[in-house]
């Protein structure tokens, strides 16, 4: 090492000189300095500027190189051994994170150095980094400075590269965008790592389309090449609410993720410089990623009148959106404007999640055959399995899900004897569930959310009182009540009717 390196008590006063006293003796030297800080407005000496002429004159021979904390942070890069020379001197703010109650702590603190000195390790080379932070403009920054024996600048600018690169790339997490920014959620990424295409129940000619579709896209960029048309996509997942949209996008991303595309997910366009910008900076980072999944889930919530237009630039790409695969979900179809879901090259692909059939819904019982096989409380015959087939008729998959959890729960929890059976439970659950939903299926809230070019679930399942199948009508006390179901098929026609909405019957 140079015989110029200053001693700890140097380094001490050093520290004493940066953060209390103003070296008019030193800033004399430098005319321009001198001048400008005398004469612009108010005399004021920046504490950047000072700092880092500070550093050149306490470390002759070095090279100093400065940055904004941010991004780049030496202290959050791993790959950089960080030890601190003056924990005496050291000035840092400890936040309270809180934790879940049921992970049995209160919380943890995480330490924000404010103010420091440590040594640094990276590769083949050795810095010091001095940390500080300081008003500057209408906030407060947090500077970095690096310094490097020898002339060259370069290895604190790689090093500062190899932070700023680790710290933009996903570490088992996802790109959130939500209030104006990005964000990369570690949770998020958790719940996607859950989903599977195994779990998702729709009809598999469906589902291989939809996979064919999305994941596709990102082996023909040739293709588009070849035919010189831009090489980007737009799905739309509609139909109502608990039909396997959003599991679906789930399991979209975790397939992008694994064949190394990112998925970036925008919960909401509210932000604190407008919608607009919000939009830019969504467009903006997807080009960056680009390839990649862009998800916009609900998207009759995120597009309305006002930002509209603004959308519709970013999406049909004044800039290049090559490699842009666009997924847009809502539960409402018909609130979407014509120009986002009619124009074509901006979602050209529409999927419909309507209600199950009863295919799709034997399916999906046969799910919960095989995840309750091994519970020897439970019973799960495949008599029972086609009775519940029958009686959810018209039922989502939510609703499916409801009436197993609740009647799973109410049985674990039964304190009273005698115990009611699992075909009695779920019968009764099942009970309930329809009642509620037929005093929320008249509603127009409820009719309202197909296109005019689908059907509603009962269309794909239900014709023609006189051609129903036995299998498929409900039964009352063991035996067919046909005439409670053909008054069910005409009640619901009466009202779809009533709303302007075509039935099939």
């Amino acid at each position: 090492m140079s015989d110029t390196r200053p001693t700890e008590r140097e380094l001490e006063e050093a520290f004493i000189k940066i953060t209390f006293r103003d070296e008019r003796e030193d800033q004399n030297k430098d005319r321009l300095y001198t001048n400008w800080t005398e004469n612009a407005s108010e005399p004021w000496s920046d504490p950047f500027i000072f700092a880092t002429n500070q550093l050149r004159k306490l470390y002759p021979g070095h090279t100093v190189v400065a940055s904004q904390s941010g991004v780049a942070s030496i202290l959050g890069f791993p790959a950089a051994y960080v030890q601190s020379l003056r924990p005496d001197l050291m000035i840092s703010e400890n936040i309270f994170v809180p934790f879940a109650r049921r992970m049995g702590t209160p919380g943890a603190l995480v330490e924000r150095v404010s103010y420091g000195c440590f040594q640094v390790a990276w590769e083949k080379y050795d810095f010091k980094l001095f940390v500080t932070t300081f008003l500057r403009g209408y906030g407060q920054v947090a500077y970095q400075f690096i310094v490097h024996e020898g002339t060259s600048e370069q290895p604190s600018k790689d090093l500062l590269i190899a932070a700023g690169g680790w710290a933009q790339a996903l570490h088992d997490e996802i790109w959130v965008f939500n209030q104006g920014f990005w964000d990369k959620d570690p949770g998020l990424w958790e719940e996607v790592q859950k989903a599977n295409w195994k779990d998702v129940i729709l009809d598999e000619d469906f589902k291989a389309t939809l996979q064919k579709d999305v994941f596709g896209f990102f082996s023909s960029e040739r293709v588009y090449l070849e035919l010189q048309i831009p090489w980007k996509r737009g799905i739309v997942m509609y139909g109502p609410p608990g039909n396997g949209k959003t599991i679906s996008i789930k399991a979209i991303m975790k397939g992008a993720l694994e064949r190394g595309y990112s998925p970036l997910y925008v919960k909401s366009f509210k932000s604190w410089a407008g919608e607009e910008f919000a939009m830019s900076q969504v467009f903006r980072k997807a080009r960056a990623e680009a390839p990649c999944v862009l998800i916009l889930e609900d998207l009759d919530s995120l597009i309305n009148d006002s930002n509209r237009s603004f959308f519709l630039n970013q999406l049909d790409g004044l800039e290049n959106n090559d490699g842009l695969l666009v997924i847009g979900s809502t539960n409402h179809y018909d609130r979407l404007d014509p120009a986002i879901t009619k124009r074509p090259s901006r979602f050209d692909r529409k999927f419909l999640f309507d209600k199950p059939t009863h295919d799709e819904r034997v399916l999906y019982l046969q799910y919960w055959q095989k995840k309750l096989r091994h519970n020897k409380d439970i019973s799960f015959s495949d008599a029972l399995k086609d009775q519940i087939a029958d009686l959810t008729y018209d039922f989502s998959f939510a609703y499916l899900k409801e009436a197993f959890v609740s009647a799973l729960v109410l049985l674990a929890t039964y304190d009273s004897v005698p115990k009611p059976t699992f075909e009695e439970m779920i019968k009764k659950q099942i009970a309930a569930l329809r009642k509620q939903l037929d005093e929320t299926e008249t509603k127009p809230s409820v009719l309202g959310y197909a296109p005019q070019e689908s059907t509603l679930a009962a269309s794909r399942e239900l014709q023609h009182p006189s051609q129903v199948h036995e299998s498929q009508i409900p039964k009352s006390g063991g035996t067919a009540d046909f005439g409670s179901f053909k008054r069910d098929i005409q009640n619901r026609a009466k009202t779809a009717v009533a709303y302007g909405r075509s039935f099939i019957a």
